[in-house]
């Protein structure tokens, strides 16, 4: 039998030239199907993504209610707390951050940890005389006199800034927010406090609150310096927060000594805004 030796070799090589094809065609249409299953997913992914909250004004809720400029009796919201659960003669704080907060100081009592509010709703003029004391020298700040060791008002306004809220900027003249038995940090570092502070943390957020001021020590937290003693009832004071930020510029914080500097230290962006993130 003769054998053509030159037509097998044409023969492997248009063999081989089609099955090189088939494969490239099969790889090529894997490739394009595995195109098409990632950006089929990617827009299944973007089209659930939850969409971000559109904040509208609320109109329930004033300016004038946002900024303190009300008092216990023409808020509205707020309820005097009573004597066994307070250091002070009188004091006011929401209504529901006050129900939130005696649910919380039982659970805490069954447990042997005890707790008082020193602090709750202060009104626009109650800020405004803390604030210009210590503005015009007549409370001293860490012993000084600031209208004589700081003459720059942004620096005098900064170090007043520590732990003193701006008139009209403080969570407190929403009556939400409450300061539990000592305003010194070193207190919750030992002994009774380290235990106080220790349940808060483990047990606090379960009845709405949260530590808004908490260290800024390996943290972009801006504003107040840490305070332990301050608990914010989140169920409203998120959302005050939130129509404060859409609502109220800073220069429209005025109506106190050392007021213009408002707007160059941007109290809102640094300090209303200056909570923890679980906060806001």
């Amino acid at each position: 039998m003769n054998i053509n030796f030159d037509t097998i070799f044409i023969c492997l090589v248009i063999g081989l030239l089609f099955s090189g094809c088939e494969t490239s065609t099969a790889t090529t249409q894997e490739t394009n199907e595995t195109k098409i299953e990632q950006q089929n997913s990617l827009a299944v992914s973007n089209t659930t993504q939850p969409m971000k909250k559109q904040i509208e004004v609320d109109p329930t809720v004033s300016l004038e209610r946002l900024m303190g400029k009300v008092n216990e009796k023409s808020s509205g919201d707020l309820v005097r707390v009573d004597k066994h659960l307070t250091t002070k003669e009188k004091l006011y704080v929401h209504k529901d951050c006050y129900e939130a907060f005696k649910k919380m100081h039982a659970a805490a009592k069954d447990a042997g940890v005890h707790f008082k509010i020193v602090s709750g709703f202060r009104s626009f003029k109650d800020q405004k005389s803390i604030w210009e004391a210590k503005w015009n020298g007549r409370r001293k700040v860490e012993g000084q006199d600031l209208s004589k060791t700081i003459p720059s008002p942004k620096e005098r306004a900064l170090k007043i800034l520590e732990y003193s809220s701006m008139p009209g900027t403080s969570r407190h003249h929403w009556g939400t927010d409450i300061d539990l038995n000592n305003l010194e940090n070193s207190y919750f570092e030992s002994g009774r406090g380290l235990k106080e502070y220790e349940w808060l943390i483990a047990n606090a957020p379960s009845f709405g609150f949260c530590q808004t001021y908490t260290s800024k020590v390996n943290s972009d937290r801006t504003g107040y310096e840490e305070e332990k003693w301050h608990w914010s009832y989140l169920p409203i004071a998120k959302h005050w927060t939130e129509q404060y930020d859409l609502r109220i510029d800073d220069s429209e914080i005025s109506g106190f000594d050392g007021a213009a500097s408002a707007v160059d230290i941007q109290i809102k962006e640094k300090y209303i805004l200056g909570i923890h993130q679980s906060c806001l």
